[in-house]
Protein backbone atom coordinates (compact mmCIF):
# COMPACT_ATOMS: atom_id res chain seq x y z
CA UNK A 1 0.00 0.00 0.00
CA UNK A 2 2.79 2.36 0.90
CA UNK A 3 4.57 1.56 -2.34
CA UNK A 4 1.50 2.35 -4.35
CA UNK A 5 1.12 5.63 -2.49
CA UNK A 6 4.67 6.63 -3.35
CA UNK A 7 4.19 5.77 -7.00
CA UNK A 8 1.02 7.85 -7.14
CA UNK A 9 2.70 10.80 -5.49
CA UNK A 10 5.63 10.63 -7.89
CA UNK A 11 3.34 10.59 -10.90
CA UNK A 12 1.35 13.50 -9.51
CA UNK A 13 4.47 15.55 -8.88
CA UNK A 14 5.61 14.88 -12.42
CA UNK A 15 2.26 16.06 -13.75
CA UNK A 16 2.39 19.21 -11.66
CA UNK A 17 5.86 19.98 -12.95
CA UNK A 18 4.68 19.61 -16.52
CA UNK A 19 1.68 21.87 -15.88
CA UNK A 20 3.88 24.47 -14.22
CA UNK A 21 6.27 24.54 -17.18
CA UNK A 22 3.41 24.74 -19.68
CA UNK A 23 1.91 27.72 -17.90
CA UNK A 24 5.12 29.71 -17.46
CA UNK A 25 4.37 33.29 -18.50
CA UNK A 26 2.70 36.53 -17.47
CA UNK A 27 -0.81 37.93 -17.83
CA UNK A 28 -1.54 41.66 -17.91
CA UNK A 29 -4.86 43.47 -18.11
CA UNK A 30 -5.28 46.97 -19.52
CA UNK A 31 -8.38 48.94 -20.35
CA UNK A 32 -10.01 52.25 -21.08
CA UNK A 33 -13.31 54.07 -20.74
CA UNK A 34 -14.61 56.99 -22.79
CA UNK A 35 -17.42 59.44 -22.13
CA UNK A 36 -18.45 61.70 -25.01
CA UNK A 37 -20.80 64.60 -25.70
CA UNK A 38 -21.77 65.13 -29.33
CA UNK A 39 -23.81 67.84 -31.00
CA UNK A 40 -24.69 67.16 -34.65
CA UNK A 41 -26.17 70.03 -36.62
CA UNK A 42 -27.38 67.79 -39.42
CA UNK A 43 -29.49 65.43 -37.32
CA UNK A 44 -31.68 65.43 -34.25
CA UNK A 45 -29.20 65.03 -31.42
CA UNK A 46 -31.50 63.45 -28.84
CA UNK A 47 -29.30 62.20 -26.00
CA UNK A 48 -25.85 63.71 -26.68
CA UNK A 49 -24.00 61.63 -24.09
CA UNK A 50 -22.31 58.35 -24.95
CA UNK A 51 -19.90 55.95 -23.34
CA UNK A 52 -17.59 53.16 -24.47
CA UNK A 53 -15.21 50.83 -22.70
CA UNK A 54 -12.56 48.31 -23.66
CA UNK A 55 -10.50 45.70 -21.86
CA UNK A 56 -7.45 43.89 -23.19
CA UNK A 57 -5.95 40.71 -21.74
CA UNK A 58 -2.37 39.99 -22.79
CA UNK A 59 -0.36 36.92 -21.93
CA UNK A 60 3.31 36.54 -22.78
CA UNK A 61 6.15 34.11 -22.32
CA UNK A 62 9.34 32.72 -23.77
CA UNK A 63 10.14 29.39 -25.40
CA UNK A 64 13.22 27.30 -24.64
CA UNK A 65 14.91 28.45 -27.84
CA UNK A 66 14.59 32.12 -26.93
CA UNK A 67 11.56 32.87 -29.09
CA UNK A 68 8.79 34.87 -27.45
CA UNK A 69 5.03 34.57 -27.68
CA UNK A 70 2.07 36.81 -26.92
CA UNK A 71 -1.63 36.11 -26.74
CA UNK A 72 -4.02 39.06 -26.81
CA UNK A 73 -7.79 39.18 -26.55
CA UNK A 74 -9.74 42.42 -26.90
CA UNK A 75 -13.20 43.04 -25.48
CA UNK A 76 -15.48 46.01 -26.00
CA UNK A 77 -18.68 47.20 -24.33
CA UNK A 78 -20.71 44.63 -22.35
CA UNK A 79 -17.66 42.35 -22.42
CA UNK A 80 -18.22 41.63 -26.11
CA UNK A 81 -15.45 39.85 -28.02
CA UNK A 82 -13.62 42.07 -30.49
CA UNK A 83 -10.44 40.31 -31.64
CA UNK A 84 -7.81 37.80 -30.56
CA UNK A 85 -4.32 37.06 -31.79
CA UNK A 86 -1.33 34.85 -31.08
CA UNK A 87 2.09 36.30 -31.93
CA UNK A 88 5.31 34.31 -32.10
CA UNK A 89 8.44 36.44 -32.24
CA UNK A 90 11.22 34.41 -33.83
CA UNK A 91 14.22 36.57 -33.05
CA UNK A 92 15.99 37.58 -36.23
CA UNK A 93 13.48 35.61 -38.33
CA UNK A 94 10.63 38.05 -37.76
CA UNK A 95 7.16 37.58 -36.30
CA UNK A 96 4.21 35.42 -37.29
CA UNK A 97 0.71 36.28 -36.10
CA UNK A 98 -2.49 34.27 -36.06
CA UNK A 99 -5.47 36.62 -35.88
CA UNK A 100 -9.23 36.50 -35.77
CA UNK A 101 -11.82 39.20 -35.45
CA UNK A 102 -11.07 42.72 -36.62
CA UNK A 103 -7.29 42.61 -36.23
CA UNK A 104 -6.46 45.60 -38.44
CA UNK A 105 -3.68 43.59 -40.09
CA UNK A 106 -2.62 43.85 -43.70
CA UNK A 107 -3.49 46.93 -45.71
CA UNK A 108 -5.99 48.03 -43.05
CA UNK A 109 -3.05 48.95 -40.82
CA UNK A 110 -2.21 51.80 -43.22
CA UNK A 111 -5.72 52.94 -44.13
CA UNK A 112 -4.99 56.29 -42.45
CA UNK A 113 -1.63 56.98 -40.77
CA UNK A 114 -1.96 60.77 -40.85
CA UNK A 115 -0.88 62.70 -37.74
CA UNK A 116 -3.72 63.74 -35.45
CA UNK A 117 -4.30 64.95 -31.93
CA UNK A 118 -7.05 62.40 -31.35
CA UNK A 119 -8.78 60.55 -34.21
CA UNK A 120 -8.79 60.51 -37.98
CA UNK A 121 -10.77 63.36 -39.51
CA UNK A 122 -13.55 60.89 -40.36
CA UNK A 123 -13.23 58.90 -37.13
CA UNK A 124 -14.14 61.44 -34.46
CA UNK A 125 -17.89 60.86 -34.74
CA UNK A 126 -18.97 62.07 -38.19
CA UNK A 127 -17.59 59.83 -40.94
CA UNK A 128 -19.64 61.12 -43.86
CA UNK A 129 -19.62 57.61 -45.32
CA UNK A 130 -16.08 57.86 -46.76
CA UNK A 131 -14.45 54.70 -48.08
CA UNK A 132 -11.28 53.24 -46.58
CA UNK A 133 -9.18 50.22 -47.53
CA UNK A 134 -9.77 47.01 -45.57
CA UNK A 135 -8.19 44.01 -47.27
CA UNK A 136 -7.75 40.88 -45.16
CA UNK A 137 -7.67 42.62 -41.78
CA UNK A 138 -11.30 41.99 -40.79
CA UNK A 139 -11.16 38.23 -41.48
CA UNK A 140 -9.28 35.39 -39.79
CA UNK A 141 -5.75 35.82 -41.11
CA UNK A 142 -2.10 34.94 -40.74
CA UNK A 143 0.53 37.65 -41.00
CA UNK A 144 4.30 37.41 -41.27
CA UNK A 145 6.34 40.52 -40.44
CA UNK A 146 10.02 40.76 -41.26
CA UNK A 147 12.60 42.20 -38.88
CA UNK A 148 13.30 45.88 -39.52
CA UNK A 149 16.38 46.10 -41.75
CA UNK A 150 17.79 49.46 -42.85
CA UNK A 151 14.61 51.09 -41.62
CA UNK A 152 12.38 48.82 -43.74
CA UNK A 153 9.65 46.49 -42.46
CA UNK A 154 7.56 44.25 -44.73
CA UNK A 155 4.37 42.41 -43.76
CA UNK A 156 2.59 39.67 -45.74
CA UNK A 157 -1.00 38.78 -44.79
CA UNK A 158 -3.11 35.82 -45.90
CA UNK A 159 -6.80 35.19 -45.22
CA UNK A 160 -8.10 31.82 -46.34
CA UNK A 161 -11.72 32.95 -46.59
CA UNK A 162 -12.59 36.65 -46.63
CA UNK A 163 -15.56 37.32 -44.37
CA UNK A 164 -14.88 34.34 -42.10
CA UNK A 165 -13.84 35.27 -38.56
CA UNK A 166 -14.09 34.14 -34.94
CA UNK A 167 -13.79 30.47 -35.91
CA UNK A 168 -13.58 28.23 -32.85
CA UNK A 169 -10.77 25.68 -32.43
CA UNK A 170 -11.27 22.24 -33.96
CA UNK A 171 -13.86 23.68 -36.35
CA UNK A 172 -14.11 25.37 -39.73
CA UNK A 173 -15.68 28.61 -40.89
CA UNK A 174 -18.56 28.90 -43.32
CA UNK A 175 -17.18 29.60 -46.79
CA UNK A 176 -20.32 29.38 -48.90
CA UNK A 177 -20.25 32.87 -50.38
CA UNK A 178 -18.68 34.72 -53.28
CA UNK A 179 -15.50 35.61 -51.38
CA UNK A 180 -12.35 33.53 -51.52
CA UNK A 181 -8.78 34.08 -50.38
CA UNK A 182 -7.26 37.45 -49.55
CA UNK A 183 -3.63 38.49 -49.99
CA UNK A 184 -2.10 41.69 -48.57
CA UNK A 185 1.42 43.10 -48.68
CA UNK A 186 2.59 46.24 -46.90
CA UNK A 187 5.89 48.02 -46.47
CA UNK A 188 7.06 50.80 -44.16
CA UNK A 189 10.35 52.60 -44.77
CA UNK A 190 12.16 54.99 -42.47
CA UNK A 191 14.98 56.20 -44.75
CA UNK A 192 16.87 58.05 -42.04
CA UNK A 193 20.28 56.95 -43.37
CA UNK A 194 21.65 57.68 -39.92
CA UNK A 195 20.74 61.38 -40.14
CA UNK A 196 18.62 63.25 -37.64
CA UNK A 197 16.89 65.38 -40.27
CA UNK A 198 15.41 62.26 -41.94
CA UNK A 199 14.66 60.30 -38.76
CA UNK A 200 11.09 61.62 -38.74
CA UNK A 201 10.34 60.60 -42.35
CA UNK A 202 8.20 57.50 -42.91
CA UNK A 203 6.95 56.04 -46.18
CA UNK A 204 4.04 53.58 -46.32
CA UNK A 205 2.64 51.44 -49.14
CA UNK A 206 0.30 48.49 -49.36
CA UNK A 207 -1.75 46.42 -51.79
CA UNK A 208 -4.49 43.83 -51.42
CA UNK A 209 -6.41 41.46 -53.64
CA UNK A 210 -9.45 39.37 -52.77
CA UNK A 211 -10.48 36.43 -54.91
CA UNK A 212 -14.15 36.15 -55.79
CA UNK A 213 -16.06 33.31 -57.39
CA UNK A 214 -16.81 34.67 -60.79
CA UNK A 215 -20.48 35.50 -61.16
CA UNK A 216 -21.99 37.31 -64.09
CA UNK A 217 -20.79 40.70 -62.84
CA UNK A 218 -18.16 39.68 -60.28
CA UNK A 219 -14.45 40.42 -60.51
CA UNK A 220 -11.61 40.07 -58.02
CA UNK A 221 -11.33 43.06 -55.69
CA UNK A 222 -8.20 45.22 -55.51
CA UNK A 223 -7.09 47.87 -53.04
CA UNK A 224 -3.99 50.00 -52.71
CA UNK A 225 -2.65 52.67 -50.37
CA UNK A 226 0.37 54.95 -50.11
CA UNK A 227 1.31 57.55 -47.52
CA UNK A 228 4.13 59.75 -46.33
CA UNK A 229 4.56 61.39 -42.92
CA UNK A 230 7.30 63.66 -41.64
CA UNK A 231 7.94 64.87 -38.09
CA UNK A 232 10.37 67.64 -37.24
CA UNK A 233 10.44 68.91 -33.69
CA UNK A 234 6.88 69.49 -32.44
CA UNK A 235 5.31 69.46 -35.94
CA UNK A 236 4.24 66.43 -37.99
CA UNK A 237 2.62 66.50 -41.43
CA UNK A 238 1.34 63.73 -43.67
CA UNK A 239 -0.49 62.91 -46.87
CA UNK A 240 -2.08 59.68 -48.10
CA UNK A 241 -3.76 58.24 -51.17
CA UNK A 242 -5.76 55.05 -51.59
CA UNK A 243 -8.02 53.35 -54.09
CA UNK A 244 -10.58 50.55 -54.10
CA UNK A 245 -11.94 48.50 -56.99
CA UNK A 246 -14.93 46.61 -55.58
CA UNK A 247 -15.23 44.12 -58.43
CA UNK A 248 -19.00 44.40 -58.89
CA UNK A 249 -19.70 45.81 -62.33
CA UNK A 250 -23.34 46.65 -62.85
CA UNK A 251 -25.01 49.65 -64.42
CA UNK A 252 -26.66 50.52 -61.12
CA UNK A 253 -23.64 51.62 -59.11
CA UNK A 254 -20.03 52.71 -59.06
CA UNK A 255 -17.25 50.18 -58.65
CA UNK A 256 -14.21 52.38 -57.92
CA UNK A 257 -13.36 54.78 -55.11
CA UNK A 258 -10.34 57.10 -54.90
CA UNK A 259 -9.33 58.64 -51.60
CA UNK A 260 -6.98 61.41 -50.53
CA UNK A 261 -6.13 62.75 -47.10
CA UNK A 262 -3.94 65.36 -45.44
CA UNK A 263 -3.07 66.03 -41.81
CA UNK A 264 -0.90 68.25 -39.65
CA UNK A 265 -0.38 68.05 -35.88
CA UNK A 266 1.46 70.33 -33.45
CA UNK A 267 2.59 69.33 -29.96
CA UNK A 268 2.31 72.52 -27.93
CA UNK A 269 3.97 70.73 -25.00
CA UNK A 270 4.13 67.24 -23.51
CA UNK A 271 0.43 67.38 -22.56
CA UNK A 272 -1.31 69.50 -25.21
CA UNK A 273 -1.57 68.86 -28.96
CA UNK A 274 -3.70 70.27 -31.76
CA UNK A 275 -4.31 69.06 -35.31
CA UNK A 276 -6.14 69.63 -38.58
CA UNK A 277 -7.07 66.86 -40.98
CA UNK A 278 -9.12 66.21 -44.07
CA UNK A 279 -10.20 63.11 -45.96
CA UNK A 280 -11.90 62.91 -49.35
CA UNK A 281 -13.56 60.00 -51.16
CA UNK A 282 -14.41 60.18 -54.85
CA UNK A 283 -16.49 57.52 -56.60
CA UNK A 284 -16.05 56.61 -60.26
CA UNK A 285 -16.80 53.81 -62.65
CA UNK A 286 -19.58 54.41 -65.15
CA UNK A 287 -19.92 57.29 -67.57
CA UNK A 288 -23.67 56.71 -67.92
CA UNK A 289 -24.12 56.92 -64.17
CA UNK A 290 -21.80 59.89 -63.85
CA UNK A 291 -23.71 61.78 -66.51
CA UNK A 292 -26.82 61.67 -64.34
CA UNK A 293 -25.03 63.15 -61.34
CA UNK A 294 -23.18 66.38 -60.90
CA UNK A 295 -19.54 66.48 -59.83
CA UNK A 296 -20.54 67.56 -56.33
CA UNK A 297 -22.53 64.33 -55.86
CA UNK A 298 -19.51 62.10 -56.45
CA UNK A 299 -17.24 63.46 -53.71
CA UNK A 300 -17.52 63.19 -49.92
CA UNK A 301 -15.15 65.38 -47.91
CA UNK A 302 -14.61 65.44 -44.15
CA UNK A 303 -12.48 68.04 -42.35
CA UNK A 304 -11.70 68.23 -38.64
CA UNK A 305 -9.97 70.48 -36.12
CA UNK A 306 -8.97 68.69 -32.94
CA UNK A 307 -7.24 69.30 -29.62
CA UNK A 308 -6.20 66.87 -26.87
CA UNK A 309 -4.89 67.42 -23.35
CA UNK A 310 -3.46 64.64 -21.19
CA UNK A 311 -3.41 64.67 -17.41
CA UNK A 312 -1.93 61.47 -16.05
CA UNK A 313 -4.25 58.61 -17.00
CA UNK A 314 -6.97 60.98 -18.21
CA UNK A 315 -7.29 62.60 -21.62
CA UNK A 316 -9.64 65.39 -22.64
CA UNK A 317 -10.34 65.82 -26.34
CA UNK A 318 -12.46 68.05 -28.53
CA UNK A 319 -13.13 67.78 -32.26
CA UNK A 320 -14.98 70.07 -34.65
CA UNK A 321 -15.96 68.05 -37.72
CA UNK A 322 -17.56 69.11 -41.00
CA UNK A 323 -18.76 66.67 -43.68
CA UNK A 324 -19.85 67.70 -47.18
CA UNK A 325 -22.10 65.51 -49.36
CA UNK A 326 -22.69 62.91 -46.65
CA UNK A 327 -23.25 59.51 -48.29
CA UNK A 328 -22.75 61.21 -51.69
CA UNK A 329 -25.81 63.40 -51.29
CA UNK A 330 -25.15 67.01 -52.35
CA UNK A 331 -27.89 68.35 -50.07
CA UNK A 332 -26.58 66.53 -46.98
CA UNK A 333 -23.91 68.67 -45.36
CA UNK A 334 -23.38 68.13 -41.64
CA UNK A 335 -21.20 69.47 -38.86
CA UNK A 336 -20.61 68.20 -35.34
CA UNK A 337 -18.76 69.03 -32.16
CA UNK A 338 -17.54 66.14 -30.04
CA UNK A 339 -16.11 66.42 -26.53
CA UNK A 340 -14.47 63.34 -25.01
CA UNK A 341 -12.96 62.30 -21.71
CA UNK A 342 -10.88 59.14 -21.76
CA UNK A 343 -9.57 57.16 -18.81
CA UNK A 344 -6.90 54.49 -19.19
CA UNK A 345 -5.55 51.89 -16.81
Amino acid sequence: MNKLTKVGCSALCGSLAAISAANAGDLAVTGSAHVTYMSNSGNTTGNPFGMASAVTFKGSGELDNGWGWNFTIDETDTVAFSAARVDITMGGLGTIEFDQGNSGNGIAAYDNVLPTAWEEAHGAGLSGGVKTVLGSGASDNIQYTTPTVLGTTIALTYAHDIGSSDTADKSTGNGEDLNGRGYDATIKINPSLGTEILSGLNLYAGASTVETYQGANERDRYEGVGAVTYALGPVEVGAMWSGLYLGVETAADYHTYKNHGFGIAFNVNDDLSISYGEYQSRKAGYESQAAQEGEDMRVVEVTSWQAAYTMGGASFRIADVKADNVLWNNVADESATIISMGLAF
